[in-house]
């Protein structure tokens, strides 16, 4: 499938839309004839959907909205609309194609609209179903109280290990498998350590108000326990952890997870775990490239209990490959049956870096959107309640991610970094710094090279661009912003 869009708009929404219904569609300057192809234009007078496979046509055309409307939102709920008529779908996000649609009902509700508005909003301009529209209600609601307690000058610190132990299938982050580049570790970790202490160094110029801390990758247990003590070190030694609203450190992945290093984890400060069983199918796990079993979970799940852990988060993901609705059901009881503080479950997401999408696997997938309703009526049923969420391009059934917890074991860094609450300071290969403007809504970033070679060689540059923290609140703090 093709698609094709011309006229005065930007092609991006369109294509969006398009992609919600042929996930794999790619993009083409030009008309082709004889290809199945979706079709969006705007011209003088109207506006034009079209949609051909199989040698079968349909197509749509509307008026130019009034003066003053989007002509692209017009276009893209013409196309929309005809994409659904023709593939007999509806989408449950409807024609949101944005990460953060809880986002949308804070900025809604500090408006001033009424929460009458904002359903309308949801449900009749922008076809989200209702069962969505009550989700992202619920996530906002319970965020509202966190939400007003910021402050402007909050910040939290992101640190990166890049390396994992294997490559999972899905998987499109920056990581290195951790055997196949054993060598550059060391060096990481130490470069790493120096970029942690510049971070303390700007953060402090500017006055700012460390929240959150979150260690994640890749698969920071992929690290060996010295290793982990020289970082969180480095981390105890820069930061008063006694005020940190919550620490997380990613121990993900059992097969290189073992008890002195979640002993490690414990004795440096982390208020907060992640052991990541994405599945408990042990044919699942080595269709995804996992190289452990379930039986290596449970393990890892008690050894951290043993040593003191009282916040553990767990991950499962709907729709990996070879997985059921009752193969997925019997790992999320397993997962309730284990009694973690936060459970997140992901929608499978086709990305284009990954594995799956690179080597152009066949797979079949089952019916993520049953697994997804199934995991969010037995957490609700078993005292979880939906705290945060997210979407992203290529999910199946163009779903969702959303994370739950126990009431009182809200991830707080999750929230702040979704609902783009305060500035991230991203430190490690790969990161990301997210500069949030006091008092106003600019954001700017800045990224540090992505690979950990690449990290390593330029970390002199890496350290000059960091200089923009200051650079960025010099412009923001005065009486007016910050009071």
């Amino acid at each position: 499938m093709l698609i094709h869009i011309k006229g005065g708009v930007s092609g991006y929404e369109p294509e969006n839309i398009a992609r919600m219904f042929f996930p794999g569609a790619s993009l083409t300057a030009k008309y082709v004839r004889g290809e199945d192809l979706v079709f969006a234009a705007a011209g003088r007078c109207r506006l034009a959907a079209g949609v051909r496979r199989g040698g079968k046509c349909l197509v749509r055309t509307a008026p130019l909205p009034q003066e003053g409307e989007s002509v692209e939102f017009a276009l893209c709920s013409l196309l929309y609309e005809l994409l659904g008529q023709a593939t007999g779908l509806r989408m449950p996000w409807g024609k949101l194609t944005g990460v953060r649609p809880v986002r949308i009902i804070h900025d809604k509700r500090a408006a001033g609209w009424s929460e009458e508005a904002i359903r309308d909003l949801f449900v009749d301009r922008y076809d989200c179903t209702p069962e969505r529209f009550s989700l992202a209600l619920q996530i906002a609601d319970l965020q509202k109280p966190i939400i007003a307690g910021r402050q402007p000058l909050d910040y939290s610190l992101y640190i990166g290990i890049p390396f994992c132990p294997s490559r999972c299938s899905y998987c499109s982050f920056v990581s290195r498998t951790i055997g196949r580049d054993q060598k550059l570790v060391q060096p990481y970790v130490d470069k790493l350590c120096e970029e942690v202490r510049e971070m303390k160094r700007q953060a402090e110029h500017c006055g700012l108000n460390l929240k959150t801390i979150y260690i994640g990758g890749g698969t920071p247990t992929s690290l060996s326990a010295d290793q982990l003590r020289q970082l969180m070190g480095t981390v105890r030694e820069c930061f008063d952890l006694s005020r940190l609203e919550e620490y997380t450190v990613e121990a993900g992945r059992p097969d290189c997870t073992d008890a002195e290093k979640l002993a490690v984890i414990k004795e440096y400060g982390a208020s907060r775990i992640s052991i990541n069983p994405q599945t408990f199918n042990d044919q699942v796990l080595a269709n995804i490239g996992r190289k452990h079993s379930a039986a290596d979970i449970l393990r890892c799940f008690d050894e951290a209990r043993q040593v003191g852990h009282g916040n553990i988060n767990m991950d499962l993901i709907a729709g990996l490959p070879g997985d059921t609705v009752e193969s997925f059901a019997a790992s999320l009881d397993q997962a309730i049956a284990l009694d973690p503080e936060n459970i997140t479950v992901h929608t499978l997401t086709l990305k284009r870096a990954s594995n799956l999408v690179i080597e152009n696997r066949d797979e079949a997938y089952a019916d993520v959107a049953a697994m997804v309703e199934l995991a969010n009526q037995r957490l609700a049923d078993a005292g979880y309640r939906p705290y945060y969420l997210y979407r992203q391009k290529n999910t199946l059934k163009n779903l969702e991610n959303t994370g739950w917890c126990k009431p009182g074991y809200e991830g707080y860094y999750n929230i702040y970094i979704m609902e783009e609450i305060h500035s991230i300071l991203s430190a490690g290969a790969g990161g990301s710094t997210k500069l949030c403007q006091p008092g106003g809504s600019r954001i700017e970033r800045i990224f540090n090279y992505k690979y950990p070679a690449e990290y390593i060689e330029g970390f002199d540059e890496i350290l000059r661009r960091k200089e923009g923290v200051s650079a960025f609140y010099a412009r923001y703090l005065d009486s007016e912003t910050t009071g």
